[in-house]
C-alpha cells in the first residue's frame, strides 16, 4: 500500500488539518507529472520545496504535537488532583462520602482517564505517521531531485531536535495514568489486589517456562561497552554457550546467534508489533554458530497479550525438516515418535504436538516466509543455578534481507528456506561479500536485563545503578525484528518504530547530568505513588531517599577538580602565611567539606542542595557554590594576584619559560603570508580610491567651502586607511611569528571607514537638498516677477 493511502486512512478527523500535506509536497516534487517531463529542476523549485517542508509542514506538526502534549499533561494533572482530594481509605472524616458516592466519583474519574488515554494513543499514532511521512517525502526528493542537493540528513537532524516520535516523552504521562488506573481499580474491583502495580513504566513483563520475568532493554555506545561489561563481571560471571547447544556452558568466545524472522508480503506481523495490537506475534528460527556445524535449530513464537505480558512458544527442529514443515508436508511426526519411545510424559508429548501444530497453522494461514535475518554476538551473564538475574549484551548486530519480494531478483532462493550464499560459505560479520544494500549494521550494542519477579525480594542496588547510569540508553520495547524491517524495507512499510530518531543522535551523556535526571524522575515517581498510597491506605512502592552519590554516575570533571583540590591542600603551608583572598574558599577546605558531606548525608542530602532553586546560585550563577565554580574562582584570583600557584617542583625540574607549542622551528605555510599581504593590498586599494576621490572633489569645489571641507575629510580617511593597512600588516606578522593564540580579526578599521563614508553621504544629501530648496525658492520669485510684469503691460492706456 502506498503511503499516501495509508496516511488518509490514519487521519484522526478532529486533527485533519494538522497532518503533513503529503500530496502537496508530492506536487512540489512534480510526482504527478510523467517521468519524461523535460522541465528542469531549478534553484527556485528547490527553495520552494525546502521552505514548505521545513518551515511550514514540520513546524506545523511539531507545534501541534507540543501543544496537544501540554494539554494532555494539564488534563492528567487535573485528574490527579481530583484523586488527591478524595478522602483516604482509613479516613475518619464525617464528611467522607458513602461507598456508593465514592464509587460513582471513581467511575466518572475512570471515564475521564479513558478519554485521556484514547487521545494519548491517537497522539502517538499522529506522531508516528507524520514522522514516517517526512522521511518518505525526503527520500523521494533525494531519489528524484537529489542530483545536487540531499536533504535527508538535514531532515533527520531536524526530527531529532523535535522528538515528537520519542517514547521518552510519553513515559511519564503513561506512568501517571497507570498509577491512577491502579488506584481506581483497587476500589472498584474486588480481586484487584491480585494484580500488583509495576513501578517501572519502561519494563516489559515476560513469561519463560511458566516463570514471570521483567525485561529491560538498553542501548550501549561502543565507547561505554567495555565499562559496562566490566561492571557486570564484578557481580555476575559470564555464561558462554557452545556452538552445538544453547544448554552447554563452555566455549572460549562469545557465540554468534542467527535469528531468521518470518513475515508475509504485506508485513502483517511488523505492523501488528509497531502499532502494539493485541496478541501481536513474532516468529523466528534461531541457531548458534554456523549452520554448517549442524547446530540445534529452534522454532520460536513470541506473543504479546492484552495486559502487556509476553509469552514464548518454541520447539526444536532439524534442518532437513524445516522446508517440509513450512510447506505443510511434515508435522513433526518423527520427533513425536522419538519422545514416545524415550518414555516422556503424555503431557509433554501433547504440549509439543500442540505447539508445533499451532505454529504450523499460523505460518500457513498468514502465508509467512523468511524476510530478514539478524546476526549478532552475545555475551551472557548469570550465576549458575540462579536465574533471578539474567543479563545479555548483543554486539556486532547486522540485519540481512532474506525475502523474495522481487521475483526477478530475489535475495533468497524461493525453493530454499535460507540464504545458501551466506551459510554455505560460513560468512561472518560484517558480511562484506554480499550486496551492501541488503545489509544494515546496527551502531550500538543491546543490553537486556531480565529480573525474576519476587515481591519479597528487592532489586539489587547495583542493577538499579546500572540502569540509571550514563553508560546505557533506555530503549523499552526495542525489537530486532522491527529494526531490521524498518532499516531494510523502508520502501515497503508505512510506519516506523519510535526509537529511530535516537539513532541520529549521540546517546552518550554526561555522568552527573544523567544521575541528576534519574534522581528527579525517582522523586517525582515517589511523590505520585505516595499520593495513591495515601488514598488506598497502603504503602505503594519504596519511599524516596536521595542518593548521596552514584557509583555509576560520577562526573569525571568533578573528580578531577577534587583531585586538584586535594593536591593543593597537601602543599598549603601549615603556618598559614599564604592566605586565600577574600571571597575564595581554600582548596583544602573545599575537599574536606566535600568529604564530610559525603560521609554525613543528613546535612545536605548528598550535596544536591547546590542545584536547588530559590538560592543565591540559582539567581546569580556567578555565586555558585559548586566545587568546580569555587576552584575556578580560586584559580582566577591567584592569576590576578600574579601568582602561578604553590606547586613544588621535584628536584632537577625547572619551571618552563616557553609554551610547548612555541618550541621548535617556525614552520608557516606561504598562504598565511600571502593572505596577510592581500589584506594589506586591499587597504591600500581603498586608500587610493578615497584619495583620488578627495583630490577630484577638492579641485572641482571652486569657491564651495563645504565641498572643500568634505574633500579634506576624505583625504584624512584615505590617510587612515593607508596607515591602518600598514599597521595590520606588521601587527599580524608579529602575531604569526610569535604563534599568538589571539584572534586575528579587528573591526575598528572597517568601522571607521564605514562611519566616515556614511557621514559623507548624509552630508552630501543634505547639501544637495539645501541647494534644491534654494533653487526652488529662486524660481518661484522669478515666476512671480514675470507674472507681475505681464499684468502691467496688459493694462489699458489712457489716450486723452
Amino acid at each position: 500500500m502506498r503511503f499516501g493511502k495509508t496516511l488518509k486512512q490514519s487521519i484522526y478527523e478532529p486533527w485533519r488539518d494538522k497532518y503533513i500535506e503529503y500530496d502537496k509536497l508530492k506536487s512540489l516534487l512534480r510526482e504527478d507529472r510523467p517521468d519524461d517531463d523535460d522541465e528542469p529542476w531549478t534553484e527556485e523549485d528547490e527553495v520552494r520545496f525546502c521552505d514548505e517542508i521545513f518551515n511550514v509542514q514540520l513546524e506545523k506538526v511539531a507545534q501541534f504535537q507540543e501543544e496537544k502534549m501540554q494539554e494532555l499533561r494539564q488534563r492528567v494533572d487535573a485528574a490527579f488532583e481530583k484523586l488527591r482530594d478524595l478522602p483516604p481509605a482509613d479516613s475518619q472524616n464525617k464528611d467522607k462520602p458513602t461507598d456508593e458516592a465514592l464509587a460513582q466519583q471513581l467511575k466518572e474519574l475512570e471515564a475521564e482517564l479513558d478519554g485521556i488515554t484514547n487521545e494519548v494513543k491517537e497522539l502517538q499514532k499522529y506522531s508516528n505517521i507524520n514522522y514516517t511521512g517526512f522521511l518518505k517525502i525526503v527520500k523521494k526528493h533525494d531519489r528524484k531531485r537529489g542530483d545536487r542537493y540531499k536533504i535527508r540528513p538535514i531532515m533527520q537532524v531536524s526530527l531529532s531536535k523535535r522528538p515528537f516520535n520519542s517514547e521518552q516523552g510519553y513515559s511519564p504521562l503513561l506512568n501517571k495514568l497507570s498509577l491512577m488506573y491502579f488506584a481506581i481499580r483497587q476500589h472498584l474491583e474486588e480481586n484487584a489486589h491480585a494484580e500488583p502495580y509495576h513501578l517501572d513504566p519502561v519494563s516489559q513483563p515476560e513469561t519463560h517456562n511458566g516463570e514471570k520475568y521483567t525485561a529491560y532493554k538498553f542501548w550501549v555506545h561502543p565507547d561505554n561497552l567495555l565499562e559496562v561489561k566490566t561492571f557486570i563481571l564484578r557481580r555476575l560471571p559470564t555464561l558462554v554457550y557452545s556452538h552445538q547447544s544453547a544448554k552447554e556452558w563452555d566455549g572460549d568466545e562469545d557465540p554468534t546467534i542467527t535469528s531468521l524472522y518470518f513475515d508475509n508480503a504485506n508485513f502483517q506481523m511488523y505492523y501488528q508489533k509497531v502499532e502494539r495490537e493485541a496478541e501481536a506475534s513474532s516468529l523466528r528460527l534461531r541457531w548458534y554458530g554456523q549452520l554448517s556445524q549442524k547446530p540445534e535449530i529452534v522454532f520460536e513464537q513470541k506473543i504479546i497479550h492484552d495486559n502487556g505480558t509476553s509469552e514464548e512458544r518454541k520447539f526444536p527442529i532439524k534442518e532437513k525438516y524445516i522446508k517440509p514443515f513450512l510447506d505443510g508436508e511434515y508435522k513433526m511426526e518423527k520427533s513425536i515418535q522419538k519422545m514416545e519411545r524415550q518414555g516422556q510424559s503424555t503431557a509433554d508429548v501433547e504440549e509439543f504436538r500442540s505447539t508445533a501444530e499451532a505454529i504450523q497453522n499460523y505460518i500457513r494461514s498468514n502465508k509467512l516466509e523468511p524476510v530478514v535475518r539478524a546476526n549478532y554476538a552475545r555475551t551472557a551473564f548469570q550465576n549458575p543455578g540462579d536465574d533471578r538475574i539474567r543479563m545479555s549484551i548483543d554486539t556486532n548486530i547486522a540485519f540481512i534481507r532474506e525475502d523474495t519480494l522481487d521475483r526477478d531478483r530475489p535475495c533468497r532462493d524461493p525453493q530454499n528456506w535460507h540464504r545458501t550464499d551466506i551459510d554455505d560459505s560460513n560468512m561472518t560479520y560484517p558480511f562484506k561479500n554480499i550486496n551492501q544494500s541488503e545489509v544494515s549494521r546496527f551502531p550500538y550494542a543491546v543490553l537486556e536485563i531480565k529480573l525474576k519477579e519476587d515481591q519479597n525480594r528487592k532489586r539489587p542496588v547495583w542493577v538499579t545503578d546500572l540502569m540509571a547510569s550514563h553508560l546505557v540508553h533506555p530503549c523499552p520495547r526495542f525489537s530486532k525484528f522491527l529494526q531490521g524491517v524498518a532499516s531494510l524495507f523502508e520502501d515497503y512499510v508505512n510506519r516506523l518504530p519510535f526509537w529511530l530518531p535516537d539513532l541520529d543522535t549521540d546517546i552518550r551523556k554526561d555522568p552527573q547530568v544523567a544521575f541528576e535526571e534519574e534522581e528527579a524522575k525517582r522523586a517525582h515517581r515517589a511523590q505520585n505513588e505516595q499520593v495513591v498510597g495515601s488514598f488506598l491506605g497502603t504503602k505503594l512502592g519504596n519511599s524516596f531517599k536521595p542518593s548521596r552519590s552514584s557509583p555509576m554516575a560520577k562526573s569525571y570533571l568533578a573528580e578531577r577538580v577534587a583531585a586538584e583540590s586535594s593536591g593543593a591542600k597537601a602543599q598549603t603551608p601549615a603556618s598559614g602565611t599564604d592566605r586565600t583572598p577574600t571571597g575564595a574558599t581554600p582548596a583544602g577546605e573545599l575537599n574536606g567539606s566535600t568529604s564530610g558531606q559525603q560521609q554525613d548525608g543528613g546535612q545536605q542530602q548528598g550535596g544536591r542542595s547546590d542545584y536547588g532553586t530559590m538560592t543565591l546560585s540559582s539567581v546569580f550563577p556567578g555565586f555558585s557554590l559548586s566545587k568546580y565554580s569555587i576552584a575556578m574562582r580560586l584559580k582566577r584570583a591567584q592569576r590576578e594576584d600574579g601568582r602561578r600557584g604553590s606547586v613544588t617542583l621535584p628536584p632537577g625540574v625547572e619551571e618552563p619559560t616557553e609554551w610547548l607549542k612555541n618550541s621548535g622551528p617556525l614552520q608557516i605555510e606561504p598562504k598565511v603570508w600571502l593572505a596577510n599581504e592581500r589584506t594589506f593590498l586591499k587597504w591600500q586599494h581603498i586608500c587610493v580610491l578615497l584619495g583620488g576621490l578627495a583630490i577630484s572633489l577638492y579641485t572641482a569645489a571652486g569657491r564651495n567651502t563645504a565641498a572643500e571641507y568634505i574633500a579634506v575629510g576624505f583625504i584624512l580617511v584615505a590617510a587612515f586607511a593607508g596607515g591602518w593597512g600598514y599597521f595590520l600588516l606588521h601587527s599580524r606578522r608579529k602575531m604569526i611569528v610569535e604563534r599568538s593564540g589571539k584572534d586575528f580579526d579587528n573591526f575598528f578599521g572597517p568601522l571607521v571607514i564605514s562611519v566616515a563614508l556614511m557621514v559623507a553621504l548624509i552630508l552630501n544629501f543634505s547639501f544637495a537638498y539645501r541647494d534644491f530648496l534654494a533653487r526652488t525658492r529662486a524660481g518661484t520669485k522669478v515666476e512671480a516677477l514675470f507674472i507681475q510684469s505681464s499684468s502691467s503691460s496688459a493694462s489699458p492706456v489712457d489716450l486723452r
